[in-house]
């Protein structure tokens, strides 16, 4: 596959929206946009791209294959794998038919790259257990801080 790594941009909000599916509702080979309706998942995207937002988007062959974004919470107000406010929380899915291509390696490392650029100290996010994403992460450099719920925190240092 040939893959190609850029920037997220504000008209990417629909495949965003799918992406955020994929990620939320990652048991199933068609993710049920229905799922965005939870607030505690929508927050991911909500009023995107606000402040401090920055995503890429991967593409292959045949278009949009795979997206990778973060966001900053708050203390008052974050997501699953929240960590800290100056430590953004990291969300990514790739398209069921591109998964084991290496497309979620190239995101995580231009996610990582430009954070590191921004100075930004670390990476987090949650990810259940089961989800075979969760060998990605740990190949990446991430790893685990905490355990609940059938969930896992992680977090990549960037410094």
């Amino acid at each position: 596959m040939n893959l190609r790594v850029r920037p997220a941009r504000s008209q990417d909000l629909g495949f965003l929206r799918q992406a955020l599916a994929w990620a939320a509702d990652w048991r199933e080979e068609e993710a049920d946009l229905r799922v965005l309706a939870d607030p505690n998942i929508a927050r991911y995207l909500e009023n995107w791209k606000r402040d401090g937002d920055f995503g890429v988007i991967a593409e292959g062959d045949d278009g949009l294959v795979g997206a990778a974004w973060w966001r900053h919470f708050s203390d008052d107000d974050h997501g699953f794998g929240y960590v800290a406010s100056d430590i953004p929380e990291v969300t990514i899915a790739v398209a069921p038919d591109s998964r084991g291509y290496g497309v979620g390696t190239a995101l995580l490392n231009a996610l990582a790259d430009q954070a590191r650029s921004e100075g930004i100290p670390a990476l987090s996010l949650s990810v259940e257990e089961g989800n075979a994403s969760l060998r990605l992460y740990e190949r990446v450099g991430f790893q685990r801080l905490a355990e609940a719920g059938g969930a896992v925190t992680m977090k990549l240092d960037l410094r």
